[in-house]
């Protein structure tokens, strides 16, 4: 979802910077706006004395202004929040079977499933991101196969066995992963 939300911030931000810089760069080259834009020429200004002390007088203005401010500075510090929040999961609970739990540091076990994908035939390189909650934790994991690799058998043995040993060790219910398959980049091959 926070993806989504920096798309959406990002866009609209820089949309209305597009618009309104745009329109004052063109203003400024001497281009003539309509009659129902902010600018009425070149040597117009962005908010006349006028218009700067409209509201001040009015009881409702500080309020609003306020209120607003308020409104962007919490969520500004939302988003900030949200940025910093780390995604990688940094333990896993673990149920022992006698009523108590042991925590699994969430590195190891990344560790432990990249350096079993990459020893699977085929595998150059794999990487490994826990995600998701202490009690129910989510994989994220990034395979680069050689030439002669075959994906679909590098997901199996994946799933079957590195995932499968995790799965096992940690004694979790299920352990989702995400998988992103990429091919070693190479020279393209003779053929004589």
């Amino acid at each position: 979802m926070l993806r989504t939300v920096n798309r959406i911030v990002v866009g609209l931000a820089g949309l209305i910077l597009l618009i309104f810089g745009g329109s004052v760069l063109a203003v400024g080259l001497g281009v003539t706006p309509p009659s129902w834009w902010i600018y009425e020429g070149r040597h117009d200004v962005l908010l006349s004395r006028a218009d700067r002390l409209r509201w001040r007088g009015e009881g409702w203005w500080w309020p609003v202004v306020i209120a607003v401010l308020a409104v962007v500075v919490l969520l500004a510090l939302w988003w900030l929040v949200a940025q910093l929040r780390r995604r990688r999961l940094s333990e896993v609970v673990v149920d022992s079977g006698d009523g108590e739990v042991a925590l699994l540091r969430g590195r190891a076990l990344e560790g432990v499933l990249a350096a079993e994908a990459e020893s699977f035939d085929g595998v150059a390189r794999a990487g490994a991101m826990l995600t998701g909650r202490r009690t129910a934790p989510r994989v994220r994991m990034a395979m680069l196969l050689e030439p002669h690799a075959e994906p679909a058998a590098a997901l199996r043995q994946l799933s079957e066995e590195a995932l499968g040993h995790a799965k096992g060790s940690a004694h979790l219910t299920a352990l989702p992963a995400e998988v992103r398959l990429r091919a070693v980049k190479h020279r393209a091959e003779r053929v004589s």
